[in-house]
């Protein structure tokens, strides 16, 4: 009996496959040769979450893997309309990132509110200029996104002393429906976008929202870049309608040398690090083996996206 091919869309440094050996044909590929080596493939590994081939290459000719995995939490650099209508179980990275994504968020927000960027500049100007910083405790957060990541975030904000709010697509115990999103965020100090990018979260972040938050307030990105219309937020923050923000995906990455974002005032960039702590690889590649075995003994995955609505649905 023929084992399974497994085809890795690559990136360096690769997984680690060794225990897969006897048990898949492992093949790798580069975006470039993806299209001509998918018609092979049993399941499909997207190493590289980074590229759009798997979009590009999907529509064409031959038969497609039965099983696509992404070492990532979004799946929208692969949905394709022809993935989304197939019988192609499509599972994602859910649970690696979550901690280490709102450890971050509760960095950016300490960063802002103790104005650590001023410091770091007046160190190396040699100044000594004593201010006032900002008390996070009893401080509001309005969070964007009611998975994993965003339920993460809310609890470490809590254990600071946050009152936070989370917003899902859908109103539920503990958590907002959109129709909330407004008044939640005018109210709010602190506004994280943590939603997975859809037809619906396509640019909600855009003036009319930036607008209504309040002038002490500050926006923090780190769900995907084209949830927020950069320019809006260039302006928001360049004109001080909101007090900053911090961007750690952006609608082009890598960001340009030449966008505007770099040479914002009160505008923390980040190269989409938010998740990437030491070891975060090896997590990737774990977790991939283990939903290979249970994908090999004929068991339900976990981590199953719903490629109609782009992400895992919650219980």
């Amino acid at each position: 009996m023929s084992v399974p091919t497994l085809l890795v869309l690559d990136a360096d440094p690769p997984p680690r496959l060794g225990s897969l050996t006897g048990r898949a044909r492992i093949l790798h590929t580069d975006g470039a040769g993806l299209a001509e080596r998918l018609p092979v493939a049993d399941v499909l590994l997207v190493w590289d979450f980074t590229l759009t081939a798997v979009r590009d290459a999907w529509p064409g000719e031959g038969p497609r893997p039965r099983w696509v995995h992404t070492a990532s939490a979004g799946v929208d650099h692969l949905m394709c309309p022809e993935l989304a209508v197939s019988d192609t179980v499509v599972t994602n990275a859910r649970g690696v990132f979550d901690q280490p994504i709102a450890e971050y968020v509760a960095a950016l927000v300490l960063t802002m509110a103790k104005d650590l960027p001023r410091t770091l500049e007046l160190q190396r100007e040699g100044v000594w200029r004593h201010r006032e910083s900002q008390r996070v405790t009893g401080t509001r957060a309005c969070v964007v996104g009611s998975g994993p990541i965003g339920r993460a975030i809310v609890s470490t904000l809590k254990a600071l002393g946050i009152t936070t709010a989370l917003v899902g697509r859908r109103s539920r115990t503990g958590i907002h429906g959109p129709d909330d999103l407004d008044r939640l965020m005018a109210r709010a100090d602190w506004v994280i976008a943590a939603a997975p990018l859809t037809a619906d979260t396509h640019g909600m972040f855009d003036a009319r929202r930036f607008g209504m938050m309040q002038p002490s307030a500050r926006f923090i990105n780190i769900g995907r870049g084209q949830l927020v219309v950069e320019d809006a937020l260039v302006e928001a923050v360049s004109k001080r309608w909101i007090a900053g923000a911090a961007l750690d995906v952006f609608d082009t990455e890598p960001l340009p040398p030449d966008s505007p974002l770099w040479q914002v005032p009160g505008l923390i960039v980040s190269p989409h690090m938010s998740g990437d702590t030491v070891g975060w690889r090896d997590e990737l590649g774990t977790q991939f083996l283990q939903l290979y075995d249970r994908w090999e003994a004929g068991r339900s995955l976990p981590n199953v996206v719903d490629k109609q609505r782009g992400y895992v649905p919650g219980h």
